[in-house]
């Protein structure tokens, strides 16, 4: 069996025995938010891998497919209406995938900087939109009493059920991500990240296909959305603020923008020290300390902790293994190196 084969069986593995030796906090506030911030994440990191287009609007489109979700499930004070779990969701999805087009129609000719500032700006403006709004948002204070669904008697409140939930959305976005890598779509993508000139030169139309991108990316951010809406149990202007923002941003460096899985390993060291900052040092200087560990994470290993593996792992890596292809034993082969 392949090193690469190996490790993945080994990462499932743990994955569906975690929730039988861990604790209900260290199940649903650790595993479930890293799977739903990995989830978000994993937006950006297809966007930036695949596409080569930095955005950071992916939690304006998490959120609006919570408050979707929110609104079309759990009314409050005369704001939304009640639909079916199955056509919220429906709408909800639709929704962020529909918004993730339209900020790629925006967005597809810019570049570099410039996207990733344009994209800031719309999600500020979605921000200010949802705190002054009272008619669709409920203004500043949200959606505060929205419960995970019960389906078929099982209550996705409770963490082991709502961690399980969270697998099965996890593994079926990295598996759509992984998966559009290797279609027509996916390698015109990583062509036009590559060289747009010589793509549209042969016939394709770049603009269309980055378009289609962020609508892909809208639809995974939204899946994550909704997971965080259930996990939380309430959504407001502060779930999409600029903080919330810069976190997504911050998950998918962490783990290493060029590979799918970096984004929920990027996702857990963020919340571990989220949650456990406060047993080292004071609450207030959370910022502070995350700051230090993307600081360093950057300067020592640009390509995030997938790509420090990778370098610890070739430094050990048999004489055979060394003189054949680089193979990534976590993530495949490095995007960043694909030529289409």
């Amino acid at each position: 069996m392949r090193s690469g084969t190996l490790f993945r069986a080994l990462v499932l593995l743990a994955l569906l025995v975690f929730p039988f030796v861990a604790n209900d906090f260290w199940v649903q506030q650790i595993g479930g938010r890293t799977l739903g911030l990995g989830t978000v994440a994993l937006s950006l990191v297809f966007l930036a891998a695949h596409g080569g287009m930095l955005s950071l609007g992916q939690m304006a489109l998490a959120g609006v497919a919570g408050y979707a979700v929110a609104y079309f499930t759990a009314p409050v004070a005369g704001v939304g209406l009640l639909l079916p779990l199955p056509a919220a969701l429906a709408i909800a999805l639709g929704l962020a995938t529909f918004t993730g087009l339209l900020i790629g129609l925006i967005a597809v000719r810019t570049s570099g900087i410039y996207t990733l500032m344009l994209t800031l700006a719309i999600a500020m403006g979605f921000y200010y939109l949802a705190l002054q709004n009272y008619a669709l948002f409920n203004g500043f204070t949200g959606f505060t009493q929205v419960d995970a669904p019960d389906i078929a008697g099982v209550s996705f409140a409770e963490p082991r059920a709502f961690y399980w939930l969270c697998i099965g959305a996890a593994l079926g976005c990295y598996g759509l991500v992984t998966y559009l890598a290797t279609t027509p779509f996916g390698l015109a993508m990583q062509a036009a990240r590559d060289n747009p000139r010589r793509l549209s030169a042969l016939g394709y139309h770049v603009a269309s296909l980055r378009v289609a991108a962020f609508g892909v990316a809208g639809l995974i951010a939204g899946i994550g959305g909704v997971l965080g809406l259930w996990l939380n149990g309430s959504i407001s202007p502060g779930s999409i603020a600029l903080v919330p923002t810069i976190d997504v941003l911050m998950a998918a460096v962490l783990g290493g923008l060029g590979h799918p899985v970096g984004a929920y390993v990027g996702a857990l060291l963020f919340v571990i020290v989220q949650n456990f900052a406060i047993d080292f040092i004071d609450r207030e200087r959370f910022n502070t300390l995350i700051g230090l560990i993307f600081l360093g994470v950057v300067l020592f290993s640009p390509d995030g902790v997938i790509g420090l593996v990778r370098h610890v792992r070739a430094l050990f890596a048999p004489r055979s293994e060394k003189s054949g292809p680089a193979i990534d034993a976590v993530a495949g082969p490095d995007p960043a190196n694909d030529k289409t």
